[in-house]
């Protein structure tokens, strides 16, 4: 199985490559996103550590059973023959109404099949009003005219 855009990227491959994995973390759907990722992929999540597709895929299970109505805008920060390095921001609440928002970075290594084989991510979150919430798309991927993390000055 292969997964365009595959590497080298050029800067529109890079760029495609980041938009379809930020379509695929907003659906939430931890079976579908985990397989963009190869059987042995190793991640560094916060202080979580896997090193295997289905590891990868319980977190993402766990994450978005805490994190409610999550939204996430990821943006090409840069590239280079199989790596890709994105900045992020997400925002959610948690099931006592409080939301978040967080600010990431991740570094990305990937096989020649374009599976990701490495996702190395650090995140700081913060809490939020409700009325300082910037991503308000429905629920699903951000629609081509919303604001980048860029224009919204994130």
């Amino acid at each position: 199985m292969s997964r365009p855009p595959l590497p080298p990227f050029t800067h529109e491959t890079a760029v495609e490559k980041v938009r379809l994995a930020e379509d695929g973390w907003n659906t939430r759907d931890a079976a579908k996103v985990a397989l963009a990722y190869s059987v042995d992929t190793r991640w560094r999540n916060r202080v979580e550590f896997t090193t295997t597709r289905d590891e990868a895929q319980a977190l993402l299970e766990r994450k978005w059973n805490r994190e409610l109505e999550y939204r996430l805008i990821k943006e090409l920060w840069a590239f280079t023959g199989n790596r890709i390095a994105v900045r992020y921001a997400y925002e959610y609440r948690d099931d006592a109404g409080q939301w978040f928002r967080a600010y990431g970075n991740e570094n990305w290594l990937f096989a020649e099949d374009g599976l990701m084989s490495n996702r190395h991510s650090s995140i700081n979150e913060m809490p939020i009003k409700e009325s300082e919430r910037l991503f308000f798309w429905p629920l699903g991927r951000r629609p081509d005219d919303h604001a980048s993390l860029s224009e919204l000055g994130l």
